[in-house]
């Protein structure tokens, strides 16, 4: 049985005492925030008219008219701590702790039971059936940790903030993000196209054996598919997908790493047969499928379209624990087992899991797409 840390103990709420520590923990984060934003790239730089401002053909009226009821619904207080521009820096506050560090927006547990609802079919309205469920599920995962570790009041399900950015109601840009312990989602939308990144998404336990919600499990597919794809790999691709023997200490490009360098490396999915291809995509699919329907067809088409760009890295043992990664210039995916917070292990273990998702090139909180469309409707002309 292993033991678990902090019990009855985790600091989630802001905090009565800002301590040096603290402030320290939060000034760095803070800095990374405010760097001007360039987003994931590799040494060589940022790539650049990777992405177009354009039509998808999606039906985006039933998550606008989501935001517009959620936003009727609120007080002016509440939409004075819960409502920002949309290119606020405060999008890039987001993190997995469970720890009061920058948190804003509007804490669902202080909603009523209306808004709290109108809150969730924003995020619904944006997601697949598949995605919105798994969200739920991490949410509900927490508070498994809440009950095991006799903390419920600190670790529960309605313990995210939650934001929106921008103007729904005057169909301009906008996007809301959601922000807390294993859910951190940002989500954007320009006209009818949408950027779902950076999505990062964990849980600690990955299984509820008891509580409110048992039986609830996460991300056995994608530890499954993954582990089906490196082992189906012969001896010499796999000498091309491995590119370490032991874990890294943490995902590269989780939160405040907007704008972190990570060059290429693994298994090109052109290296691959056909049959480790299809796993590869069925993978991927599982990532970029969180999006609802028409948006997840219109993102795996651009994957597609930067296949011959694409590689599959490995670390750890297929038969343990391990960690995989996508890397093009169109999206960035992460996958690893995690050492226990909750649980008292200092090793990576399958009942603790982090993923991330990142759209690379500007392509994170539509950075870039938030740009065209600036310079295309609000760049003045010359009399």
């Amino acid at each position: 049985m292993v033991a678990l840390r902090n019990r009855g103990n985790a600091p989630t709420r802001k905090p009565d005492v800002w301590t040096p520590d603290l402030l320290e923990k939060v000034a760095w984060r803070v800095k990374a925030a405010n760097e001007p934003f360039r987003g994931v790239g590799t040494s060589a730089g940022i790539r650049p008219d990777v992405f177009a401002l354009r039509g998808t053909g999606a039906d985006v009226r039933p998550v606008y008219r989501a935001a517009e009821e959620y936003l009727a619904g609120l007080t002016e207080k509440q939409l004075a701590d819960g409502r920002f521009p949309v290119d606020d820096v405060s999008w890039r506050h987001w993190n997995n702790g469970a720890r009061y560090f920058l948190r804003h927006g509007i804490c669902l547990e202080e909603l009523d039971d209306t808004q709290r609802a109108r809150a969730m079919a924003v995020i619904r309205e944006s997601l697949s059936a598949d995605g919105y469920g798994q969200m739920v599920d991490l949410m509900h995962l927490n508070l498994t940790i809440g009950e095991l570790s006799d903390n419920e009041d600190g670790l529960n399900e309605w313990l995210y903030w939650f934001s929106v950015y921008g103007e729904p109601e005057n169909g301009g840009p906008w996007g809301w993000q959601l922000d807390g312990h294993h859910v951190n989602v940002n989500c954007v939308f320009v006209g009818d196209q949408m950027v779902l990144t950076p999505s990062f998404l964990g849980a600690e336990p990955v299984f509820a054996g008891s509580g409110k919600y048992a039986g609830t499990v996460a991300f056995r597919r994608e530890e499954a598919l993954g582990h089906e794809l490196f082992s189906d790999l012969d001896p010499r691709r796999r000498e091309q997908a491995v590119i370490a023997d032991t874990l890294p200490s943490d995902l590269y490009v989780g939160a405040f790493r907007d704008n972190f360098e990570l060059d290429y490396r693994g298994l090109p999915l052109s290296h691959m047969s056909p049959g480790q291809r299809g796993t590869a995509l069925q993978l991927l699919g599982l990532y970029v499928n969180r999006a609802g329907d028409h948006h997840a067809k219109v993102r795996m088409e651009e994957v597609l379209a930067h296949e011959g760009d694409t590689h599959f890295a490995w670390a750890g043992d297929p038969d343990g624990t391990f960690y995989y990664r996508f890397h093009s210039p169109v999206i960035l995916v992460e996958f690893e087992h995690m050492p226990g917070v909750i649980f008292g292990n200092d090793y990576p273990s399958r009942r603790h899991i982090h993923t991330i998702v990142r759209t690379p090139n500007g392509g994170d909180y539509g950075v870039d797409l938030l740009r065209r469309h600036h310079e295309r409707h609000h760049t003045p002309t010359s009399a």
